[in-house]
Parts: structure tokens; C-alpha cells; sequence
């Protein structure tokens, strides 16, 4: 059976767990390269490095630099957006002319404007008002890149779809991490968007219930490492044919993965859940993801 083809549309591997960082702490040593070869091993072809601010937005580019099939993001994430208030940046504008002047940069390495959009469940981190307010900012400087957005929405999805339903250009992207409601889901896709789908979109029977819905035309996946692993307590784990051998971080060995700390190659189980809930052939699926993924991010590798 030929391997199967993935490309995961959000992965944070400029956390600093992967350099074996955790909470200040050095644990292990640098395994980054090793997480890289478990995903290229299951079938991996491209991973997206998620940016949430200016500055990591160009270090993802950088380490995307490291290795063809690694792609980035540039935006700012709704929690960090009082980076826009920042002096150390200048102004607002300042700061979204230094976002557009990165994605321009970045070449063909950068492939979405994001990870940009509103955040309701943790507004002691930015409040509404601030994150609409660059939210639009954010999105005049994807529009004038015609960028694919990549896209963060929690507990605001009413908010998110009226703004980007009010603008005058509509750009195509996925809501990633997508945990809503069937109606929040209908409302993405009315307006043109993917849905992105990991491990935080599999955690409850609703959850499940709201994938089954979701037609596979309209399906992406992703890791959202190092977090959004699928835990044995999610209603999604049940699922789970792909079983990989984990130790705790302070018993690090090269070979295995770190308890907690998810990875890209984990990609094959969300697969794998999806497949199930949905009652749909795993090979075709993936297939049918994946040529999703590259008609909105890599449209100049479709073969005609």
C-alpha cells in the first residue's frame, strides 16, 4: 500500500519545547530534527509554521529555511495583538507595515496571512475591542498581499463571520483548531472557507457529531503542535489506529516522543478519527484533504 500524504496546515515548532525548553527550564536536548523525521517517516510532505506575532513570525521563516517542505505563516495572533500598541514598534501602522514588508520578504516560504482572527475565551490577554479593531487591520493588510488567511477563532464566531462578511474582499483561507457548532460551521463555509481540523476539534461526542457534518471537499488538517494532542479522555481517541511510543520529558530518547507535547506526525491520527466519525475510506479521505490543502495553498502544484 503506498504511504499516505500529508501536509499539517499549523504546527508551532518554534515553541521552545522542541529546542527541550520547558518553562524556562532546559530538559533535553534540541530534538526539532528528529520530530521533522517521524513526520517526513508517515507520509509528510509539507508542514506550515504557524507565526503569532511579528518576531515569530520571522523566526518561523527561518527555521522554514531549513528544510524545502517547511512552509511559514506571518500575522498576529488575537491574544498578542497589544504587540500593535507596542512603542518599541512605533505605531499601529508601524506594526502592519512591518507585517506586510515580512510576508513580501518571506518569498514563497510564507503561504497565509496569520494566525489572525478574535479570541473571546482569553480576553485578560487582549480585550474585544483591541482585537477587532486589528483583526480589520490585520485583514486590509492580507487583502492588500491577496494572501489565504489562516485563521483563529474561539467563542467568536458570529463576531469573526459578520466581519468578514462586511468586507468588500472576500479571500479565501481555513478557520483553524475549528471547535464551533454545525451553524458556526455552515456560516464558515458560506463564506468560502475551509475548516481545519485537530485534535481540539475532536475532544466530545458534539464535537464528533459537528465532523460529521463537514463536507470532505471543505476538510483540513493539522497538528497544532505542540498542543491539540488527542488524550486518551477525548471522545476522538477511540479511534485511533497510529499508536506511537511516548516517555516523559525528563526520560527524553531520541526515538521516541515526549508525553504531552504533540508532534506533526501525530497528523495520521486525526486522520484517522476523521475516517471513522465520518464512515468514509481513510486513503480516499486523505486524498481528497490533501488536494484540498493544495488548492488553497499550493495551487501552483495541482496537476491538470
Amino acid at each position: 500500500m503506498a504511504k499516505r500524504r500529508f501536509i499539517d496546515i499549523g504546527a508551532n515548532l518554534i515553541d521552545n519545547t522542541f529546542t527541550g525548553i520547558y518553562h524556562g527550564k532546559s530538559v533535553h536536548e534540541n530534538d526539532l530534527e528528529k520530530v521533522l523525521g517521524r513526520a517526513w517517516e508517515i507520509g509528510m510532505e509539507k508542514i506550515m509554521i504557524t507565526g503569532t506575532t511579528y518576531d515569530d513570525s520571522k523566526r518561523a521563516h527561518a527555521v522554514s529555511l531549513s528544510d524545502q517542505r517547511l512552509y511559514c505563516t506571518v500575522g498576529c495572533h488575537p491574544t498578542h495583538c497589544l504587540e500593535f500598541e507596542n512603542p518599541e514598534h512605533g505605531s499601529p501602522d508601524a506594526y502592519a507595515k512591518k507585517l506586510h514588508q515580512l510576508y513580501q520578504d518571506c518569498g514563497k516560504k510564507v503561504v497565509a496571512f496569520g494566525e489572525i482572527g478574535l479570541d473571546y475565551d482569553r480576553l485578560h490577554f487582549c480585550g474585544k475591542e483591541q482585537q477587532n479593531k486589528y483583526f480589520q487591520q490585520q485583514l486590509s493588510v492580507a487583502e492588500s498581499l491577496k494572501s489565504p488567511l489562516f485563521l483563529h477563532c474561539r467563542a467568536a464566531f458570529q463576531d469573526l463571520c459578520e466581519t468578514l462578511r462586511n468586507r468588500d474582499i472576500r479571500l479565501p483561507g481555513v478557520v483553524h483548531s475549528f471547535d464551533g457548532t454545525c451553524d458556526d460551521a455552515e456560516s464558515l463555509m458560506e463564506l468560502g472557507l475551509y475548516i481545519g481540523i485537530n485534535g481540539c476539534s475532536l475532544k466530545t461526542d458534539k464535537n464528533l457529531d459537528v465532523v460529521k457534518t463537514i463536507p470532505v471537499e471543505k476538510i483540513l488538517i493539522e497538528t497544532d503542535s505542540p498542543w491539540c494532542d488527542i488524550r486518551p479522555t477525548h471522545a476522538g481517541h477511540k479511534y485511533i489506529l497510529t499508536k506511537f511510543n511516548a516517555v516523559k520529558k525528563e526520560k527524553w530518547k531520541e526515538d521516541a516522543m515526549v508525553k504531552g507535547r504533540n508532534e506533526p506526525a501525530t497528523i495520521c491520527q486525526v486522520l484517522e478519527v476523521i475516517s471513522a466519525v465520518k464512515e468514509e475510506d481513510i486513503d480516499q479521505l486523505g486524498k481528497q484533504i490533501y488536494k484540498n490543502t493544495l488548492n488553497l495553498f499550493f495551487p501552483d502544484e495541482i496537476k491538470n
